[in-house]
């Protein structure tokens, strides 16, 4: 796999599923001409088919998938260069579309449905490589996974590059990605830990669930982690304060607003900052494990040898 420094990307998933209006095809080419020199990489504006939640009928698959592949020439009559502009196939779309990339476009990307179960994503994606790998299971194009980063899914195909937004959800939920640590070294190609640290992490309430009250063999893992990535785990205390009360700059309100003014607010205060109070701290966390992560993998290109069985992965 291979790091691309920077990839533009509509945001139309994003758009559909908050409801909101669609993106603008003339808009989209001019920002990414302005921006092409910068950009390694430049992702068709793809259409998503349907309403979210609702079922997608085979007609409306088809339909986005047509409309997908004008936008893509248009991209490219615009003067988007063919060897930086990504076409997407989607989960639910008919394999000719896929067979009919091959052929024409060098860079494609393989787009996994977000309902599906992790299982279902991986039989598609098993079907996919008959069609973007030769009979020696080599790429036949570079292909870029979307939302992709779950290590059995890097490990199991030879992607050129991924995507996902799983580093800073973690982060924003309270989570950091601790690697195993094996004969000296930290492992980033196997099992891995998702531990719950922050202070106002729910999980904190539940006995081996939350860093508090891991197990001290593994808090010792994890510390020794953390201090030699350079981030502090910090420390807080909590007060009930006036509604009233102006925070300070260490300062966080730790709850909602009671509906009873008269009642005292929970505020969070920051007496050291780190992973326990700071997701900023835990982006940064989670940004260089999946460095790591990227720099653990097989070089591109590999060949895809298709597996039986799959990796569990090992979550706290």
């Amino acid at each position: 796999m291979r790091e691309i420094g920077l990839l533009i990307d509509s945001g139309a998933f994003s758009a559909w599923t908050q409801g909101e209006k669609e993106i603008s095809l003339d808009d989209y080419i001019e920002f990414c001409l302005q921006n092409i020199d910068i950009a390694d990489a430049v992702v068709n504006l793809d259409v998503i088919p349907g309403r979210p939640y609702k079922k997608i009928t085979p007609e409306e698959y088809e339909k986005s998938a047509e409309q997908g592949w004008r936008n893509y020439e248009k991209m490219l009559a615009a003067g988007i260069p063919k060897e930086k502009l990504i076409h997407v196939f989607h989960q639910g779309e008919s394999f000719k579309w896929l067979q009919r990339m091959v052929k024409e476009i060098p860079y494609i990307g393989l787009s996994p449905a977000n309902d599906k179960r992790p299982e279902q994503k991986i039989a598609w994606l098993d079907k996919c490589m008959e069609y973007v790998t030769d009979e020696k299971g080599m790429p036949l194009v570079k292909f870029h996974g979307f939302a992709v980063t779950s290590l059995e899914m890097m490990l199991r195909y030879p992607w050129y590059s991924v995507d996902s937004t799983t580093w800073t959800v973690n982060a924003r939920l309270g989570r950091v990605f601790v690697p195993r640590f094996f004969k000296g070294k930290w492992v980033y190609d196997e099992k891995f830990w998702i531990i719950p640290i922050s202070t106002r992490n729910p999980e904190k309430k539940e006995a081996g669930k939350h860093f508090d009250t891991l197990p001290p063999s593994i808090r010792k893992i994890a510390m020794r982690y953390f201090e030699e990535m350079g981030f502090p785990l910090g420390k807080s205390r909590f007060e009930k304060v006036p509604q009233t009360y102006q925070l300070k700059d260490n300062e966080l309100w730790a709850e909602k607003k009671p509906s009873d003014p008269h009642e005292k607010r929970l505020i969070e205060i920051i007496e050291e900052p780190g992973l326990c109070n700071s997701c900023h701290l835990r982006d940064e966390a989670n940004f260089m494990f999946f460095q790591n992560v990227e720099k653990a993998l097989p070089k591109w290109p590999r060949p895809f040898k298709a597996k039986k069985k799959t990796l569990k992965g090992f979550v706290l």
